[in-house]
């Protein structure tokens, strides 16, 4: 009976124990191909001059002469207990490295995304109005240089001519100058964090700092988007119920976003939830080029020493969170287009 007296809460629960597979997996492809990776962590952690006797002493304090079978139920029984292990590169709790560093990663895709957003939805709209204008080639030539220009390209290029010739941008050097002291922490988010301080010089030199990454970013998201808006709405455009909202002589404005786009809004929506992802990917790039402390960097400094517990939790991290975005698209996709129903599913 409460099944069917919540069937919205019903399919979010469906969702989530769907979900429990893919994490299932997750760990265990994580497990495995860390242990593959070259390098021994303690050899990195014991140093250079160590001996072989220091080095064995290590192995065994990290629990690394176990078996893999041992290691693995070992580390499950940690994750129930929600022990993510701890960081030999940052002698820190993974789980603490993580929520330290995954405010800064998600503030500057999201960011990103915003911008994108802003740029790449209107275009495409204007660019299916208007097919073959000069809007709808110049909408082709930002997705073809979107795609083709690599993110640390972009990135270098932006910060030669906008810091180093024109000096109207700050120094690459992460999400504050030095001039400046980290608001205090509420939700990881400089932006937002020195707005509830408030203190509006920290706000305005986050901001400063956020806006070469978040350019850069926002450039390779704006291809997808804007190509996907684009067929979206000519395919909506195109609609036997366009034709009829026409003959029963709708206004355009109507027709265009009343109909059509919100029609095109469920591709859309797919595409963005795709290219939040790949954002969150590419940010390992922009974060090394712009010195930014977000978790995609932290992602490689553990790979490049063979931190298992942190390249674990990261792949852990990343895993849950895109989990929580499909579930997100698929809630929204009921608001959208009420057609689209949990009770069917």
């Amino acid at each position: 009976m409460a099944a069917l007296k919540y069937p919205r809460l019903r399919a979010v629960s469906l969702r989530v124990a769907q979900s429990v597979p893919v994490v299932i997996g997750v760990v265990i492809i994580s497990f495995i191909l860390t242990r593959a990776l070259p390098g021994d962590p303690a050899v990195y952690f014991a140093g250079a001059a160590a001996d072989e006797a220091s080095i064995q002493e290590i192995r065994v304090s990290l629990g690394l002469d176990k078996p893999l079978i041992q290691q693995f139920f070992i580390y499950v029984g940690d994750l129930l207990h929600g022990d993510l292990g701890q960081s030999i590169s940052s002698g820190q709790p993974v789980v603490k490295d993580l929520a330290n560093r995954l405010p800064a990663s998600l503030e500057l895709t999201l960011t990103a995304l915003i911008l994108s957003c802003g740029i790449a939805i209107p275009l495409g709209v204007l660019a299916a109005t208007r097919p073959g204008s000069w809007i709808d080639h110049m909408c082709r030539v930002l997705v073809t240089a979107g795609v083709s220009l690599p993110t640390f390209f972009t990135g270098i290029i932006l910060i030669y001519m906008f810091y180093y010739l024109l000096g109207i941008a700050p120094p690459p050097i992460g999400r504050l100058d030095f001039i400046y002291l980290d608001p205090d922490r509420v939700t990881g988010f400089y932006l937002i964090d020195a707005a509830l301080m408030p203190d509006w010089d920290t706000w305005r030199g986050a901001a400063k700092q956020l806006v070469l990454p978040a350019i850069t970013l926002a450039l390779f998201t704006l291809a997808p988007i804007a190509r996907m808006t684009r067929a979206a709405m000519l395919t909506a455009l195109s609609s036997d119920f366009i034709r009829t909202a026409r003959a029963a002589g709708l206004s355009n404005r109507k027709i265009l976003y009343g109909y059509a786009f919100r029609n095109a809004l469920l591709p859309i929506i797919t595409t963005l939830g795709m290219v939040f992802s790949f954002a969150l990917g590419a940010n390992v790039l922009v974060e090394k080029v712009f010195a930014w402390p977000g978790i995609g960097s932290y992602a490689v400094e553990a790979l490049v020493v063979s931190d298992y517990a942190a390249v674990q939790g990261f792949v852990l991290a990343m895993a849950l969170l895109f989990v929580a975005l499909n579930l997100a698209i698929d809630l929204l996709y009921t608001v959208i287009d009420p057609r689209i129903g949990f009770a069917a599913k």
